[in-house]
């Protein structure tokens, strides 16, 4: 508990840091999105017009510490302002439409690929010189070499467009209505399958390989000699070992999943899929600067929280954490 006490205090402090840059950073370049929207429509606006914008979307001349101290009590209560390309909602609600169907393809591909990349890596390592160990490996390192979007368009056009598997965008079909019913469910998995494949078949060399490495390792250990000497039964010893092979892969596994809401923005763009990274693309095309900045707050603050979840396991996985900690 201490251990994690003390961690949890550091990505708070990380937490502050990251905040207060995503505050000064846009505030101390020059111009703001209302002049932005000035210069873009040139005569259409007078200044009259541009002081009352500036007062809609929030923006205030007052002192930074001022504006400073005024956004951490927005944060607080969770207001991040309004979104100036769909003026006038606030910025929460149109995050809102975007997470779940972001966390939703993240987190599903991420697991699904750190499962079966995990397993396979195990069994090769376990059988070194097999088929498994000797075909798996290369072949998902191959495939993983390839860009996100040069596989989403392989995918999109043979599996949605020539053979009409699976739907070519959006999360689900025109003129359902969200609710829990299988109609709906169905129509969300037939949706999510193409973009989550993509995902999958790009990181799966790299958990693959990296519990393969880890597991050769493992396995030379004098306490697995042991333990086979013993008579203990192969899968109890190959569990003792992938536990410990885990590790690492563990460690990746909180990195990636903090970049699950900003790493598959080619993905959503391709597939139409309306997460966080589709809406960073609209937030950037219209100069949303409001949404944009809550956009990556949000993608920060999801890197620390995975982080520290982490770290947690870590105190479950490996008890010198635990006695390091104690010390």
């Amino acid at each position: 508990m201490a251990f994690l006490i003390r961690r949890l205090g550091f990505y708070l402090l990380a937490a502050l840091v990251a905040v207060s840059v995503n505050f000064f950073l846009p505030r101390l370049a020059p111009g703001d999105p209302a002049s932005t929207m000035f210069a873009q429509y040139g005569k259409n606006l007078t200044p009259a017009a541009l002081d009352s914008l500036k007062q809609a979307y929030g923006l205030s001349n007052d002192p930074l510490v001022v504006q400073y101290l005024r956004y951490l009590g927005d944060l607080l209560h969770g207001n991040l302002g309004v979104s100036l390309s769909q003026f006038p909602s606030p910025v929460t609600s149109v995050i809102a439409t975007g997470l779940g169907w972001s966390v939703l393809l993240g987190v599903f591909s991420v697991l699904v690929s750190f499962a079966v990349g995990c397993g396979i890596g195990a069994i090769a390592a376990w059988r070194r010189s097999g088929a498994v160990d000797r075909i798996a490996p290369p072949a998902l390192i191959f495939v993983g070499s390839f860009p996100y979007f040069f596989l989403a368009l392989l995918l999109l056009y043979l599996l949605g467009l020539k053979w009409s598997v699976f739907p070519l965008g959006h999360a689900y079909d025109d003129g359902l209505v969200p609710e829990w019913s299988w109609t709906f469910v169905s129509s969300v998995i037939s949706h999510l399958t193409l973009p989550a494949t993509t995902i999958v078949l790009v990181s799966l060399g790299a958990w693959t390989l990296n519990m393969r490495n880890t597991m050769v390792a493992v396995l030379s250990e004098d306490y697995l000699a042991l333990a086979e000497a013993k008579g203990l039964q192969p899968g109890r010893v190959l569990r003792h070992a992938a536990r410990n092979a885990l590790l690492p892969n563990v460690t990746m596994l909180g990195v990636v999943l903090g970049g699950v809401l900003s790493g598959q923005i080619l993905t959503e763009i391709v597939f139409s899929y309306p997460g966080l990274g589709y809406l960073l693309l609209q937030a950037v095309n219209t100069v949303d600067y409001p949404l944009m900045q809550a956009l990556f707050l949000i993608i920060t603050l999801a890197v620390l929280g995975a982080n520290f979840v982490v770290d947690s396991l870590y105190v479950l996985l490996d008890p010198r954490v635990r006695l390091g900690g104690a010390r």
